[in-house]
């Protein structure tokens, strides 16, 4: 079946559920570490707590594509997926900055970070669902528009609370300040409103043939015949996506470095804060929550030039240029000292952010075939979440041992894994010329 041209706003709904996602995502990635120092966490501990996060994309991701792939109902195929992830994930922004203890700010890092992945994995499959081929980087591209516009507010919800409205921003010890609190309860209401308007805004195409599928789907049907589906495309992607998957992991290893380190890189280079307590401490994690709003902001700013420029010249340099710029951004925190000069360094973190969520897959969608979709798409979330595994098994070690714990030098190891990338696009094949 043809698939018909969207109009721009039929974009923007099918798409604006992201904003929501994001603010999950940024609230997670800029306060998580915080929340973990103030509980008790040791530098060294962090990277460890922090592998909640993609141990459960690994799981997730996959297994929701292919139960989306399966799904036909009065909500479609995809929706049912976003509905059932941002109530839970909402619930768990609600409890999160309320954890009374480390073990249990770490149980629901797990929880909210599954919950966020039920809701984002079926996303990227319903653009490559809907849209034609030429729309599809667009399609992305306006994903990633959402995805900076959600985290550059979330970022700097704390910093909101506590200049403009004069919330406190600190606590006694072990206890998560109110400025904090107050941005996660705003987050989760972003969440399930903004998911809640593209479940209600947003038609889905059903399968050709109904029946058939309905017959495909009883033929599959059990826990082990899913596995067994699961690892049949694992083992058969498509050259293009094993080509893709090289440069994934460097540029993801990179991002998480930065996510998990920039906190406690800015607060203890930089501002020299070691108290987790304090008003100094407290003032440059606040100041993390701009920067990353900074990074997410350009990338939303630069959403909708990347494809423009794709089209005239190609997806592949245009995302090689990105990594190039992020990684020299990342790298840069080893050797700036004034915070405010850290904004620059974020303007090339924010090109590679911009590139990495939409270039990737709009790549990738030409290369797979429609009715794996999903499946593939959660796939390709391994080489998402096993750079981010690796990462946090082998950064805190690396830290503690080699570098004193100095969080600086994971953001240095950062930027020359995400230059690696930016050398690997280039053998990357793109098979779907029209961009």
């Amino acid at each position: 079946m043809a698939k018909v041209r969207l109009n721009f706003w039929q974009v923007w709904n099918m798409s604006f559920g992201f904003l929501g996602i994001q603010f999950g995502f940024a609230l997670q990635n800029a306060n998580v570490s915080r929340i973990f120092e103030t509980l008790g966490a040791s530098i060294d501990q962090i990277p460890i707590l922090w592998i909640a996060a993609p141990v459960t994309g690994l799981i997730v991701q996959p297994i929701i594509g292919y139960l989306s792939d399966r799904t036909w109902g009065k909500l479609g195929r995809r929706r049912p997926y976003f509905l059932f992830g941002a109530i839970l994930a909402s619930l768990a922004l609600l409890i999160m900055p309320n954890s009374p203890a480390l073990w249990i700010a770490a149980g629901m890092l797990w929880i909210m970070d599954a919950s966020i992945n039920i809701s984002m994995e079926p996303f990227r499959a319903l653009v490559a669902d809907i849209l034609p081929s030429e729309q599809r980087t667009t399609g992305f591209a306006v994903q990633s528009f959402f995805i900076g516009t959600g985290a550059i507010i979330a970022s700097v919800l704390p910093y909101i609370f506590t200049n403009w409205l004069g919330i406190s921003n600190t606590a006694p010890a072990g206890e998560i300040p109110p400025s904090v609190r107050y941005s996660f309860y705003i987050g989760a209401f972003a969440f399930i409103s903004a998911v809640g308007w593209t479940v209600l805004r947003t038609k889905e195409y059903p399968p050709e043939n109904i029946y058939e599928f309905e017959h495909n789907k009883l033929q599959s049907k059990g826990l082990l015949k899913g596995v067994a589906e699961i690892f049949r495309s694992f083992i058969g992607m498509p050259k293009t996506m094993i080509q893709l998957a090289v440069v994934q992991f460097f540029s993801w290893f990179a991002l998480f470095a930065m996510w998990i380190y920039t906190t406690p890189a800015v607060t203890h280079h930089i501002y020299g804060a070691t108290d987790t307590s304090s008003g100094l401490f407290n003032e440059g994690a606040n100041w993390v929550g701009v920067l990353f709003a900074i990074y997410n902001g350009f990338a939303a700013l630069t959403a909708f030039l990347l494809p423009w420029i794709a089209k005239r010249t190609s997806r592949k340099t245009v995302h090689m240029i990105s990594l190039i710029c992020g990684g020299i951004g990342l790298a840069s925190f080893y050797v700036i000292k004034d915070p405010n000069l850290l904004l620059i360094s974020e303007l090339g973190i924010g090109l590679a952010w911009s590139s990495i969520l939409a270039m990737p897959y709009a790549i990738l969608a030409g290369s797979i075939p429609s009715e794996k979709m999903g499946i593939y798409m959660g796939i390709f979330n391994f080489f998402i979440v096993i750079p981010q595994i690796t990462a946090a098994a082998i950064l805190g070690f690396f830290v503690k041992h080699f570098f004193n714990n100095e969080a600086i030098y994971a953001l240095l190891i950062g930027g020359v894994s995400m230059i690696i990338a930016a050398a690997l696009v280039m053998f990357v094949n793109d098979l779907d010329e029209v961009n």
